[in-house]
């Protein structure tokens, strides 16, 4: 398969999106619970409907220098794996569920597209990476230090990350765009926003399960008090359970020092898990 016949095929591809018709989420949700229920032709039509949103994400990422059409793939890799585990009845659409997913799969092609991911593929060496490109750190000690990789590891791969450097200044390519022209810009990157929205939604699950692991008291005083748009007064909440404002005090600083201690714990098992 040549070069032309892809891109042709690339531009077809794109050029047929544009037929795929928006799903209300009244049909959204018919065909999400026929699927479920073992319809595959509503699961192809759920999915056909979100491609053009696959497209948009992947459009974040075209001046990496990696194949469209390679990195549409992968996106559409993440659909498919968000559609699987897509329920509907949580009030949320398809295509708002399936953005982490679209982006997580692509940045992993990403990261595996540069040289210095193919001798490993831990988060430590993307994080290197992404600091590297950034701030151009040539100290193995201070690279080391913000990416969370040994010194030995980080003197290991500054000359790869540096040898790219060299070749960044060539001249223009075929398409007519010069090697460093596509490196993303010092602005917050669609890998990063992945990674932050990973975080944010780890801490959420588990703050979620911390709160429930509270006694009834305790976690009433915490969402009349910190997880709320208009949080009442000590005073109030001990008028309410029949004790002192300093007995509510008491039992909200403990509440908040074991909720503290369990988001460390739970945060943590992952990262032991993958290391």
């Amino acid at each position: 398969m040549s070069a032309t016949w892809d891109r042709a095929a690339f531009s077809a591809y794109r050029t047929e999106l544009a037929n795929y018709a928006t799903l209300s989420p009244e049909a959204e949700r018919e065909l999400a619970l026929r699927w479920r229920a073992g319809d595959r032709d509503a699961g192809r039509r759920l999915i056909e409907a979100c491609l053009p949103f696959v497209m948009t994400i992947a459009l974040e990422y075209r001046r990496w220098g990696l194949p469209m059409e390679d990195i549409v793939q992968e996106g559409n890799i993440g659909l498919l794996k968000a559609a699987e585990r897509f329920d509907p009845d949580r009030g949320c659409r398809l295509a708002t569920y399936a953005a982490y997913w679209i982006r997580a799969e692509i940045r992993e092609h990403v990261a595996r597209g540069y040289r210095i991911v193919r001798l490993g593929s831990s988060k430590s060496e993307r994080r290197a990476l992404r600091i590297y490109r950034k701030t151009h750190e040539k100290d193995p000690a201070v690279l080391a230090e913000l990416s969370g990789l040994s010194e030995e590891r980080a003197a290991e791969l500054l000359p790869l990350l540096m040898a790219r450097d060299v070749s960044l200044e060539r001249s223009p390519t075929e398409d007519g765009i010069a090697p460093v022209e596509r490196l993303a810009s010092s602005a917050h990157t669609p890998e990063d926003e992945a990674c932050d929205a990973d975080e944010r939604a780890q801490l959420s699950r588990a703050l979620l399960q911390v709160v429930n692991e509270l006694s009834p008291r305790e976690r009433s005083i915490m969402n009349q008090r910190w997880l709320t748009d208009s949080p009442v007064t000590l005073e109030q909440l001990g008028a309410d359970f029949g004790v002192s404002k300093e007995r509510v005090r008491q039992i909200e600083e403990r509440a908040k020092k074991r909720m503290r201690a369990r988001i460390e714990e739970i945060t943590r098992e992952p990262m032991a898990k993958s290391a």
